[in-house]
Protein backbone atom coordinates (compact mmCIF):
# COMPACT_ATOMS: atom_id res chain seq x y z
CA UNK A 1 0.00 0.00 0.00
CA UNK A 2 2.79 2.27 0.59
CA UNK A 3 4.37 1.85 -2.38
CA UNK A 4 0.88 2.76 -3.97
CA UNK A 5 0.57 5.81 -2.33
CA UNK A 6 4.28 6.82 -3.43
CA UNK A 7 3.70 6.15 -7.06
CA UNK A 8 -0.02 7.99 -6.73
CA UNK A 9 2.51 10.98 -5.29
CA UNK A 10 4.89 11.04 -8.02
CA UNK A 11 2.29 11.04 -10.87
CA UNK A 12 0.49 14.13 -8.80
CA UNK A 13 0.72 17.73 -11.48
CA UNK A 14 3.30 19.24 -8.94
CA UNK A 15 5.84 19.49 -11.88
CA UNK A 16 3.50 21.62 -13.95
CA UNK A 17 2.72 23.22 -10.99
CA UNK A 18 6.06 24.40 -10.68
CA UNK A 19 6.69 25.10 -14.19
CA UNK A 20 3.24 27.72 -14.22
CA UNK A 21 4.75 29.31 -10.89
CA UNK A 22 8.42 29.81 -12.55
CA UNK A 23 6.00 31.31 -15.85
CA UNK A 24 4.08 33.38 -13.41
CA UNK A 25 7.23 34.45 -11.85
CA UNK A 26 9.23 35.59 -14.96
CA UNK A 27 6.11 37.41 -16.09
CA UNK A 28 6.01 39.16 -13.46
CA UNK A 29 9.51 39.75 -13.38
CA UNK A 30 9.58 41.36 -16.98
CA UNK A 31 6.31 43.40 -15.95
CA UNK A 32 7.97 44.45 -12.94
CA UNK A 33 11.27 45.77 -15.19
CA UNK A 34 9.17 47.28 -18.03
CA UNK A 35 7.57 49.29 -15.55
CA UNK A 36 10.72 50.44 -13.46
CA UNK A 37 12.57 51.57 -16.91
CA UNK A 38 9.34 53.42 -17.74
CA UNK A 39 8.84 55.31 -14.74
CA UNK A 40 12.58 55.71 -15.04
CA UNK A 41 12.28 57.31 -18.32
CA UNK A 42 9.06 59.68 -17.40
CA UNK A 43 11.46 61.15 -14.32
CA UNK A 44 9.89 59.02 -11.84
CA UNK A 45 7.06 61.63 -11.40
CA UNK A 46 9.10 62.78 -8.43
CA UNK A 47 8.27 66.68 -9.43
CA UNK A 48 11.93 67.73 -10.22
CA UNK A 49 12.41 65.92 -13.67
CA UNK A 50 8.66 64.24 -14.58
CA UNK A 51 7.75 66.99 -17.12
CA UNK A 52 6.50 64.19 -19.85
CA UNK A 53 9.73 65.00 -21.85
CA UNK A 54 10.28 68.57 -20.54
CA UNK A 55 13.06 67.53 -17.95
CA UNK A 56 10.72 68.90 -15.47
CA UNK A 57 9.31 72.23 -17.48
CA UNK A 58 5.75 71.15 -17.58
CA UNK A 59 3.96 74.29 -17.63
CA UNK A 60 0.91 73.10 -15.22
CA UNK A 61 3.60 72.54 -13.01
CA UNK A 62 5.07 75.54 -13.16
CA UNK A 63 2.28 77.65 -13.27
CA UNK A 64 0.96 75.82 -10.09
CA UNK A 65 4.12 76.79 -8.64
CA UNK A 66 4.26 80.19 -9.36
CA UNK A 67 0.48 81.14 -8.70
CA UNK A 68 1.50 79.56 -5.36
CA UNK A 69 4.68 81.00 -4.26
CA UNK A 70 3.63 84.60 -6.08
CA UNK A 71 0.09 85.01 -5.70
CA UNK A 72 -0.74 85.25 -9.59
CA UNK A 73 -3.96 86.86 -10.35
CA UNK A 74 -5.92 85.06 -13.08
CA UNK A 75 -4.64 87.80 -15.87
CA UNK A 76 -1.72 87.23 -14.94
CA UNK A 77 -1.70 83.30 -14.54
CA UNK A 78 -3.01 83.30 -18.61
CA UNK A 79 -0.30 85.35 -19.97
CA UNK A 80 2.41 83.26 -17.83
CA UNK A 81 0.76 80.56 -19.58
CA UNK A 82 0.78 81.80 -22.67
CA UNK A 83 4.66 82.82 -21.97
CA UNK A 84 5.78 79.02 -21.11
CA UNK A 85 3.68 77.23 -23.72
CA UNK A 86 5.34 79.24 -26.07
CA UNK A 87 8.97 78.50 -24.40
CA UNK A 88 8.16 74.87 -24.58
CA UNK A 89 7.51 74.80 -28.44
CA UNK A 90 10.79 76.82 -28.72
CA UNK A 91 12.66 74.31 -26.58
CA UNK A 92 11.66 71.27 -28.44
CA UNK A 93 12.14 73.12 -31.49
CA UNK A 94 15.93 73.21 -29.98
CA UNK A 95 16.32 69.46 -29.12
CA UNK A 96 14.61 68.52 -32.05
CA UNK A 97 17.60 70.63 -34.21
CA UNK A 98 20.18 68.90 -31.82
CA UNK A 99 19.56 65.49 -32.43
CA UNK A 100 22.56 64.30 -31.66
CA UNK A 101 22.04 64.93 -27.86
CA UNK A 102 25.26 67.40 -27.73
CA UNK A 103 24.01 69.35 -24.47
CA UNK A 104 26.81 71.55 -24.94
CA UNK A 105 25.48 72.32 -28.36
CA UNK A 106 22.25 73.14 -27.17
CA UNK A 107 23.59 75.17 -24.01
CA UNK A 108 23.69 78.68 -25.13
CA UNK A 109 20.25 78.74 -27.08
CA UNK A 110 18.89 76.91 -24.08
CA UNK A 111 20.42 80.36 -21.75
CA UNK A 112 18.99 82.42 -24.31
CA UNK A 113 15.52 80.76 -24.76
CA UNK A 114 15.64 80.78 -20.72
CA UNK A 115 16.53 84.85 -20.28
CA UNK A 116 13.83 85.79 -22.73
CA UNK A 117 11.13 83.61 -21.22
CA UNK A 118 12.53 84.92 -16.95
CA UNK A 119 12.12 88.60 -18.94
CA UNK A 120 8.60 88.05 -20.41
CA UNK A 121 7.36 86.47 -17.38
CA UNK A 122 8.83 89.28 -14.96
CA UNK A 123 7.23 92.06 -16.82
CA UNK A 124 3.76 90.22 -15.99
CA UNK A 125 4.14 90.64 -12.47
CA UNK A 126 3.89 93.04 -9.71
CA UNK A 127 7.08 94.69 -8.49
CA UNK A 128 6.77 92.54 -5.42
CA UNK A 129 6.31 89.23 -7.19
CA UNK A 130 8.96 90.79 -9.50
CA UNK A 131 11.11 90.57 -6.43
CA UNK A 132 10.17 87.05 -5.12
CA UNK A 133 10.79 85.64 -8.83
CA UNK A 134 14.03 86.73 -9.15
CA UNK A 135 15.09 85.06 -5.77
CA UNK A 136 13.47 81.80 -6.83
CA UNK A 137 15.29 82.08 -10.37
CA UNK A 138 18.52 82.84 -7.99
CA UNK A 139 17.97 79.75 -5.90
CA UNK A 140 17.16 77.84 -9.07
CA UNK A 141 20.59 78.77 -10.38
CA UNK A 142 22.52 78.06 -7.52
CA UNK A 143 20.91 74.48 -6.93
CA UNK A 144 22.11 74.04 -10.12
CA UNK A 145 24.98 74.66 -9.87
CA UNK A 146 25.87 72.90 -6.91
CA UNK A 147 24.44 69.63 -8.52
CA UNK A 148 26.64 69.88 -11.29
CA UNK A 149 29.49 70.03 -9.07
CA UNK A 150 28.40 67.02 -7.52
CA UNK A 151 28.23 65.21 -10.78
CA UNK A 152 24.49 65.21 -10.95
Amino acid sequence: MLNLVALSLSKRPNNKFKTDMKKLVLVFALVLGASVATFAQNGGGNGGNGGGGRGGRNPERQIARLKETLTLTDAQVTKVTEILTAQGKVQDSIRTANAGGDRAAMAPAQAKLRKATSDKITAVLTADQATIYKKQLEDQAKAMAERQANGN
